[in-house]
């Protein structure tokens, strides 16, 4: 550098070196500081350029280390690197590695494109048309990812030649080891699965085809095949490649997201990672994992307009979504970010839901063994939105102190943890255990109903199949029927409560009545929906084109649901005429008739633990003529905070509830 290109005259000044550690290493230290003379420019010169024709003479054709050469030749082997290609390779390294190599190459300036080939030419002896090819786009370097050429600017030289990553010099110039692990910060072999395949039966079908095409992929070493999958954090979609990986027989290598200090990778590196992973193992039985791919395609927060790394490089990604030669997982939380262009572009989009009530029930009993009793389990499961990765990652924490904590202490943090999550995530916390359980009371005997409810539960048990609408004032028994009838038809019970599906955002309202049928019949569960009126307003009324869509989802989720359907309102007026008309029978729940009262006190005062109520408190009862079984379940959970002490105040304390409603007796108090 210093002679063939003259930039000796920076290193050497009328007045002295300007760096005198190069001096010393070229072997120039007689002249630093010197004592006896003044410095002498011309003569230092005189003495490098003969220092510079002597080093000619005497190192052609030697090896910078064995190191070095071994790895190169590694490297050359894995991506096919010709011998021009490996100089280059080796000089970026050294340039990157070298810290007296790097800042004499600064003294050459900022340098164009072609004054890069030039200078390489010069310096590695090698034609520059032959530089020229080995820099190109559709050399080696360039297509693995080893060294980049900056095209689009000038810059200083270790600017224009980009290795593959900050670390890579490094460790190959000091790391004589498997290629692979020269990767480690851009690419790295993924640990085997934790889950199955048969963890993930709620995509089954997706699965039936996925499966197939992959394997008949590395059998005909099919190019362009990429396969997304996505969905909701914690829902599985790492571990479903990692089980994918281990069911053909191949490795999986997962492009790095961050170096080896923990720092993240920016999207553009990322992706010379891919394209380098392309190379490296093109030869191999392997798929390529790219998580989070909102790092390339959503990596931009400016509010000018700036472009992502994906949009910067459209055309590219394109390209390689067509032609790469390993077939890829890419993996998102959303797909929002992504250009439709690009989605046309994957073989299969496979969308990873939060796996059904009795998949997590099993992944609740696995993580937790030991911590929740059964009853537990069944309650944590009823959160739709309980991610695999929440239970795992909260019993992680909770079995780490578990001797620190009593059983029941070992449930409520497990439980906390779950809930804190959960709201975090923007989702309601797991349920009180008091909350959607059926009262341990409960007869259908103490239903007052206009249909044969012993007729309608068989007919249901027979057929498997239905829609009920169960209508009527609120507290008369509708809820807690749903719940018994699906003990009788021995099938999971999914309830949704219209908070549960109801979305400020146009559009997820539908989104969500879809995923309740979805998974309802994915569980072979029965679906309950109170408050069904918050869906099926009538139509007539409505003034948002988005309500008419909203009764027009839920009429066509009712028709496709093989299953058994309950629908409970408290305003039947309101319902669309069109859904009446779609629900098999509809059946209304009034107030208790009197016997049925009297008969539901005496079953409460004797569960309390109080003495048989005396006939005279029967006439009172008789009464009460609004009282519903909602009434006696609030009077016992009152009953909780504040003891009643006798049949006689149980009595006044129903009276008191009852005569709280509109047109009901106004009986006020406690007594």
């Amino acid at each position: 550098m210093l002679v063939p290109l003259g930039v000796h005259r920076d290193l050497i000044r009328p007045d002295g070196f300007s760096n005198d550690t190069l001096a010393e290493a070229l072997g120039l230290g007689k002249w630093i500081d010197p004592k006896d003379e003044e410095f002498d420019a011309k003569a230092v010169r005189t003495r490098l350029r003969a220092l510079h024709q002597q080093a000619e003479a005497e190192c052609r054709g030697e090896r910078i280390s064995e190191c070095l050469d071994n790895n190169i030749a590694r490297l050359a082997e894995l991506v096919g690197l010709s011998e021009v290609e490996c100089r280059i390779l080796e000089f970026v390294v050294m340039l990157n590695n070298e810290r007296l190599l790097t800042d004499t190459a600064e003294w050459l300036g900022q340098l164009s494109s072609a004054r890069v080939f030039h200078v390489l030419s010069l310096l590695l002896d090698i034609a520059e048309p032959d530089v020229r090819a080995a820099l190109s786009g559709r050399g080696a370097l360039a297509k693995s990812g080893l060294v980049s050429l900056d095209s689009g600017s000038h810059l200083m030289l270790s600017g224009k030649l980009d290795l593959l990553s900050d670390k890579f010099a490094d460790h190959v110039i000091s790391s004589d080891a498997d290629p692979i692990s020269l990767l480690r910060d851009t690419v790295a072999p993924v640990a085997r699965a934790e889950l199955k395949l048969s963890d993930y039966a709620h995509i089954d079908s997706s699965l039936a085809v996925l499966l197939p095409y992959l394997r008949k992929a590395h059998m005909s070493a099919r190019k362009g095949v990429n396969v997304l999958l996505y969905g909701a954090p914690g829902t599985g979609k790492s571990q479903l490649a990692k089980a994918l990986a281990d069911k053909l027989g191949c490795d999986l290598f997962e492009v790095a997201a961050e170096d080896e200090n923990g720092d993240p990778i920016d999207g553009e590196h990322r992706l010379r990672a891919f394209r380098a992973a392309q190379s490296f193992f093109r030869q191999q039985q392997a798929m390529i994992l790219f998580d989070e791919v909102e790092d390339v395609f959503n990596d931009t927060s400016s509010v000018f307009g700036s472009k992502s790394t994906g949009q910067t490089h459209k055309a590219w990604i394109n390209r390689i979504l067509e032609t790469n030669s390993v077939p890829t997982l890419w993996v998102s939380n959303s797909i929002d970010c992504l250009d439709a262009a690009f989605i046309r572009r994957f073989d299969m989009v496979v969308k990873l839901p939060v796996p059904p009530k009795r998949q997590r029930v099993a992944i609740i009993e696995n993580a937790c063994s030991g911590l929740i009793d059964t009853r537990t389990v069944d309650r944590l499961a009823d959160s739709e939105v309980l991610a695999p990765a929440v239970v795992a990652r909260a019993a992680s924490v909770v079995l780490a102190i578990r001797q620190d904590l009593a059983a029941p202490d070992a449930a409520a943090a497990l439980e906390l943890l779950i809930s804190n999550t959960l709201e975090a995530q923007g989702h309601k916390p797991i349920r009180s255990a008091s909350t959607d359980r059926l009262p341990e009371t409960y007869d259908p005997a103490f239903v007052h109903v206009d249909a044969d409810l012993v007729a309608v539960t068989t007919a249901l048990i027979r057929n498997r199949a239905g829609r009920l609408c169960l209508y009527g004032p609120p507290g008369t028994g509708k809820t807690a029927y749903g719940h018994w009838l699906a003990e009788q038809l021995g099938v999971p019970l999914h309830v949704k409560h219209a908070s549960d599906l109801m979305s400020k955002w146009v559009g997820d309202n539908e989104k969500n009545i879809a995923a309740a049928f979805r998974e309802a019949e994915q569980d072979g569960a029965m679906l309950l929906i109170d408050e069904v009126d918050s869906f099926l307003q009538d139509r007539r009324g409505a003034r948002a084109s988005w309500e008419v869509s909203l009764v027009n989802e839920m009429l066509t989720q009712m028709e496709r649901f093989p299953g058994v359907f309950v629908a409970s309102t408290n305003v039947m007026e309101q319902l669309d005429q069109a859904a009446l008309r779609r629900f098999d029978a509809k059946i209304r729940f009034g107030y208790l008739k009197v016997e049925q009262a009297w008969m539901l006190f005496c079953r409460h005062c004797d569960a309390l633990g109080f003495m048989k109520p005396s006939v005279d408190l029967k006439a009172r009862v008789g009464r009460l003529d609004r009282v519903t079984p909602g009434d006696f379940a609030t009077v016992v959970r009152w009953h909780r905070f504040s003891a009643i002490a006798n049949t006689g105040e149980f009595l006044a304390a129903i009276e008191a509830e009852c005569g709280l409603k509109e047109g009901g007796q106004r009986v006020v108090g406690f007594v």
